[in-house]
Parts: structure tokens; C-alpha cells; sequence
């Protein structure tokens, strides 16, 4: 299979620490890199992890607060000084655009490479994003201002070739497409080789659902059934339950449930409050309610199976 993976770069919260970094993420897909919010400091941990700034091809802001936000102009600048020439396409909702080219018009003139900017609409799920490989969504979420999640899904591929069958029946490398599309093989004799003989099932596609910053929202399970990988933010314990509520955020435990009732493979846990000094309460709150939780972290790499 080929790599899907997600690179944390920041998991912390609006209050900068010294423990975290403001949000963001690279989802690494098929060859192909992609950014999902851009707080501050993420140029540096984009030197961090060694991950190549040439190679992201798209950035997805999840909502205009500065802690997912107000490292976009300055990674745009760093790119032009890098003599980028590769396009570049912004996702986010619309008042972002404004204010980027505004920005991009003081600071990023003169640069080599294009800047491509999308609306999202945050009130509805649809594809913003699609290729021949993958789909990107929109997921609406519930925030104190317009704000979605993304959830990156993988297309359905093709069955694999037995390749020992092939050899068995001579079959020529040539009728490869024609059986990975379903045909049976028909010897120069006569004799019918059954499709079911000659491939194995297609890798089940892989998803990931990025979810920050949002309240607990019941139905918000329903819209990413089945999902592989879920990010979900749990900026408050149960003990601050008043603060999500008021605030808008979620708590730990609430993630867990949206994970449980999405049937998600695995929850990884951030946005982490600056009030928290020690995440494995959070982590130990999410486990009661779905065992698979996990810690997100500066620097850690996430396979999505």
C-alpha cells in the first residue's frame, strides 16, 4: 500500500506554551502533501520534520482564528524566497481570501509562483478537493465563528494480480488491465480462467478526518462513518466541561464518543488547553469511552491503516 500518513506539527491551543506548537498537520497522501491548518511557528516545524516545503501542493485553513491561521503569510513569503514555482491552492472560508491577498499584495510580490484561493462553504459537507487518487471534504463544524473539519479519503482502487496464476495459465502481462477491470481469461484452447482466480481484493480505501475546533456535536458521527484516522480536538477535561460549553471547544471524553459513534479506527486526541499541564488525563478520560485513543504530538507521524 502506498504511504498515508499524517505529520503533527502543532497540537496545541490558542494560548501559546512552551510544550506546543499552534495547530497544524501535513497529511502525506499517495505522493502528495498536504497542509491542514497553519498556526503560528509552523515553518519551524516544518523544518523539523524534515518535510520539504516544496512538495505541498495545497493548504486547508479550518477557520479564521489565529491559532490555525497566522503562519499562512509568512510560510507564502518563505516559499517565494525558496523560488517556488509550483502553483499553490488555499482552501478556507472567504473572508480569509481577502485578507490574503491584501497581505500577499504588501508582502509576496514579485514572487515566481501562483496562489490559487478557494471558498469553502463550512455549512455543508462537499468535495473541495479531488484527483484521481483521493477526495477532500468539508466537514461542518461548530465553533464560535464559520468553521469545518476535512476529512481525506482515499478513491477505491483496482484488485491485485496473482501474479503466480498468471504464470501458471501463461497469460500474457498484456491482458493485465483487462483483468484487473473484471474479465475472465480465455486460453487459445478454449478453457475459462475465472476472474476470482486471478486477483485478490483491493486494499480497503483509507480516510482521515481532521475535526478542530468544534463543540461536541452528536450527529457529527454520522458524517464520518467508518473513518479510519480521527483528529479530534479535546482542549478541556470533564472538570472544564462549563468552559467547552461556553467556549465552544469539546472535552476528551466527548471526542471518544463522536470516535466510538463514528466506528473510527483510531482517535487521536489535541488542541490541547494551556491549562493542561499534563495530557494523560485526557488521554485516560478518552480511553473509558474508546479504548484506541491517542496522543497527538510536535513531530509525531501517524500511519492511517
Amino acid at each position: 500500500m502506498e504511504p498515508f500518513r499524517v505529520h503533527i506539527l502543532g497540537c496545541g491551543s490558542a494560548l501559546p506554551t512552551l510544550r506546543h506548537f499552534a495547530s497544524s498537520q501535513v497529511v502525506e497522501m499517495r505522493g502528495k502533501l498536504f497542509m491542514v491548518d497553519c498556526g503560528e511557528g509552523t515553518q519551524m516545524q516544518l523544518r523539523r520534520s524534515r518535510i520539504r516545503f516544496t512538495k505541498i501542493s495545497a493548504v486547508f485553513i479550518s477557520h479564521l482564528h489565529g491559532d490555525h491561521c497566522f503562519g499562512l503569510i509568512g510560510m507564502l513569503s518563505t516559499f517565494g524566497l525558496l523560488g517556488r514555482t509550483a502553483r499553490l491552492d488555499v482552501y478556507g472560508p472567504a473572508p480569509l481570501g481577502d485578507v490574503m491577498r491584501q497581505q500577499m499584495k504588501i508582502f509576496c510580490h514579485d514572487f515566481d509562483y501562483e496562489v490559487v484561493f478557494h471558498d469553502v462553504d463550512t455549512r455543508q459537507q462537499q468535495v473541495v478537493y479531488e484527483d484521481r487518487s483521493l477526495t477532500v471534504e468539508t466537514v461542518p463544524l461548530e465553533h464560535r465563528m464559520p468553521c469545518c473539519g476535512y476529512l481525506f479519503r482515499e478513491k477505491p482502487t483496482l484488485p491485485h494480480i496473482r501474479r503466480d496464476v498468471l504464470d501458471a495459465y501463461h497469460i500474457p502481462v498484456s491482458q493485465i488491465n483487462n483483468i484487473k477491470a473484471g474479465a475472465d481469461w480465455v486460453s487459445e484452447d478454449g478453457e475459462r480462467v475465472s476472474n476470482s482466480l486471478l486477483v485478490e481484493p483491493a486494499d480497503p480505501p483509507r480516510s482521515y478526518a481532521y475535526c478542530s475546533d468544534t463543540r461536541y456535536i452528536p450527529n457529527l458521527a454520522s458524517r464520518i462513518k467508518g473513518v479510519s484516522v480521527l483528529y479530534h480536538e479535546s482542549t478541556y477535561t470533564e472538570e472544564y466541561v462549563a468552559l467547552a460549553e461556553k467556549y465552544m471547544h469539546s472535552t476528551a471524553q466527548q471526542a471518544a464518543m463522536v470516535a466510538r459513534d463514528a466506528e473510527a479506527g483510531k482517535l487521536v486526541l489535541g488542541h490541547y488547553s494551556s491549562r493542561c499541564e499534563d495530557e494523560k488525563i485526557l488521554l485516560d478520560e478518552a480511553k473509558q469511552i474508546f479504548p484506541d485513543s491517542m496522543l497527538a504530538n510536535e513531530g509525531l507521524t501517524i500511519d492511517v491503516e
